[in-house]
């Protein structure tokens, strides 16, 4: 198992041209094509028809847009030729809410940001990355909106509660484990955890992962509140210097209202590696 295709989501933000650059270090090492999927967020031009001198502005905007997409296509391009890697270019008017799940699902991998409060121009969709992991089907590769990541799972470290959703995560994410120097499996207990028997969590995965050649170190089962697994979760990778986190990514959409698992919102708002979700 590889990832033979994978989906880069591209924008105007500061952080389209990092984000190509971890999807294409990614497509090297899997020997993988490469599709840059750009979509932005487009508002409905009639809403500045209503106030006087808004018309001029979203055209101005307009234009400013265009000049960054051919920007980001004229990079795109060029860094795949530099790279030797076959890739190609599509550019969707659809919501990125739905044009990227949908092209995702005919990939192995798909890599997107995390959301960048600071800057306008990555607001492509409310609640992007959390709807690409409950409408993908994919594997997602969230990257953080701050600063650069040279490697990308050299160090996994697996967040494994032996849920469905970790379940998926983790065999998603066998091409990450089977080419890591080391990979590290963390349990963290809550307060509505079962009772302990004699099972040491997280052994169970790492005795299955073994047989697709891994040896996975097991580290000591931590204990927290359920409000606070996110926080002993990204504690823990920190501790471990891990480049990379796996983990199931739990909700579900209800009607109009995205509901999330804790550590789930807690790893979409503080993530400080990039974390590869599945649901």
């Amino acid at each position: 198992m590889s990832y033979k295709t994978l989906v880069v989501h591209l924008d105007a933000s500061v952080r389209a041209h990092p984000r190509l650059e971890t999807a294409l270090q990614l497509a090297k090492r899997f020997d993988a094509h490469v599709i840059g999927l750009f979509a932005v967020f487009e508002p409905d031009p009639r809403a500045f028809t209503i106030m006087a001198g808004t018309a001029d502005y979203y055209e101005q905007h307009a234009a400013a847009r265009r000049e960054q997409r051919a920007t980001i296509e004229r990079l795109f391009h060029a860094e795949i030729r530099r790279a030797g890697l076959s890739g190609e270019w599509i550019e969707t008017h659809e919501r990125a809410n739905d044009a990227v799940p949908r092209f995702a699902r005919c990939a192995d991998l798909v890599v997107v940001s995390q959301d960048d409060p600071t800057d306008p121009e990555s607001y492509v969709g409310d609640h992007f990355p959390e709807t690409t992991i409950l409408a993908s089907g994919r594997p997602v590769l969230i990257v953080p909106y701050t600063g650069f990541f040279a490697s990308v799972g050299k160090h996994p470290m697996v967040a494994w509660n032996g849920s469905r959703e970790a379940t998926r995560a983790v065999h998603d994410a066998l091409p990450f484990l089977t080419m890591a120097e080391r990979v590290s499996i963390v349990s963290v207990a809550t307060s509505r955890s079962e009772a302990p028997d004699d099972r040491i969590p997280g052994a169970d995965i790492a005795a299955c992962i073994a047989r697709h050649g891994i040896d996975a170190e097991v580290a000591p089962n931590g204990v927290a509140s359920d409000a606070s697994v996110g926080e002993t979760l990204l504690s823990r990778a920190a501790d471990l210097n891990a480049d990379l986190v796996v983990m199931g990514g739990y909700g579900h959409a209800r009607w109009q209202e995205l509901v999330l698992g804790g550590a789930t919102r807690t790893f979409l708002a503080s993530m400080t590696v990039p974390v590869l979700m599945s649901h």
